[in-house]
């Protein structure tokens, strides 16, 4: 079977041809294969809060404030061992990336879900969160843009959030994986941007998608000191770092970025969106039009809701007779229930051939 899969979020494409000659260049020099440092060499973390600047108008100190990561989830997988204990408690998005409650899992901390709903435009509600899971939550953990949901939030959202978590002594950790994928203009903010968020908070950038350099095994974290201290003193005794050959070819991504307008890969998957979600409309299926990010969180057709499919069950049954990878939303949490999650990582054509198959997959299992 021809199989096109929509399933995991890996960039389909190569990093840009200077990226590559710097990497190519950076593997031949002799002076590259000692173990590097593991907080990060000073130089791709001062070119990381050169970039927070120019990105975001973000000013953090690269000795302190900054941490090299083996991309962002390898960041995400540690901090609990880092900043908790086992039998605290943790604040987690559902739906959400699965490695937040896989991490919360290895550190033996509860994981209190915060549910996101279309209701509220997949935003949490802060105020809805009971007062004593605040008192409990040693940090709570957001993500936007959104990986299952696709949302987006604005600096307001985040300034409450800050003032809402500053009452209980709550670290706010932020996963900011998706910033270079926006589209019809906006701009995703940084939670730092809000004035003394570095006090509070911590945020996770990745090289993966941004730059296509997935495999390269590349990000960092900036903010509040002393959960990067903590993070920096755990992985200390975890592992070495990123090979410095890949850490200098993420100086020249961020370099590159810093020179051109506008974000390195949003329009291409602004295309790829916008194509894909015609196709599926055209094919009867009206799916929301996600304002970032490289997936599109489809709910359920009404009538195969109404015939008793859950999204794992039309998932498999999908795959299985059009050869078309989805992600049933549940994977991501009990609130995903009633979606699946379709990455935009083939081309156009691919996609719109998915978006046909899919189209006579549902007319032929809702007899319509």
């Amino acid at each position: 079977m021809d199989l096109i899969d929509l399933g995991i979020g890996s960039p389909d494409l190569p990093p840009s041809p200077r990226i590559r000659t710097a990497l190519s260049e950076q593997v031949q020099r002799s002076d590259r294969y000692a173990y590097p440092a593991s907080r990060g060499s000073a130089g791709f973390r001062g070119q990381a809060a050169r970039w927070l600047r120019h990105r975001f108008g973000v000013t953090v100190d690269p000795d302190e404030e900054v941490l090299a990561l083996m991309g962002s989830q390898d960041g995400l997988a540690h901090l609990a061992l880092a900043v908790t204990d086992p039998g605290d408690a943790v604040l987690v998005p559902d739906p959400g990336y699965p490695i937040y409650a896989a991490a919360l899992a290895v550190a033996d901390v509860e994981a209190i879900p915060v549910p996101l709903r279309a209701t509220n435009d997949f935003l949490p509600d802060l105020e809805a969160i009971a007062e004593q899971d605040w008192e409990r939550a040693r940090f709570i953990l957001l993500n936007f843009p959104s990986n299952p949901v696709s949302a987006v939030a604005e600096l307001p959202f985040f300034e409450r959030l800050l003032a809402k978590a500053s009452r209980y002594g709550t670290l706010v950790v932020h996963d900011l994986a998706y910033s270079e994928m926006a589209y019809d203009g906006f701009r995703p903010p940084s939670i730092l941007q809000v004035p003394g968020a570095a006090e509070q908070a911590v945020e996770f950038h990745s090289l993966s998608k941004s730059f296509n350099m997935a495999g390269c095994r590349i990000g960092f974290v900036a903010g509040n000191r002393e959960a990067i201290g903590a993070l920096r003193d755990l992985k200390a005794n975890l592992d070495y770092g990123v090979f410095e050959a890949v850490q200098e070819a993420g100086i020249v991504a961020l370099q590159e970025d810093m020179e051109r307008e506008g974000p390195p890969v949003g329009a291409l998957y602004e295309r790829r969106r916008d194509a894909f979600v015609e196709t599926l409309r055209t094919e009867g299926w009206d799916v929301p039009l996600p304002r970032a990010t490289m997936f599109v969180w489809a709910p359920l057709p009404a009538a195969a809701v109404a015939q008793g499919w859950s999204a794992r069950a039309i998932s498999r049954e999908m795959v299985q007779k059009t050869g078309v990878v989805v992600i049933p939303g549940d994977a991501f949490g009990r609130e995903g229930e009633g979606y699946v999650r379709i990455a935009l990582v083939e081309n156009e054509t691919r996609l719109c051939e998915a978006g046909q198959r899919i189209g006579a997959f549902l007319r032929d299992i809702l007899n319509v």
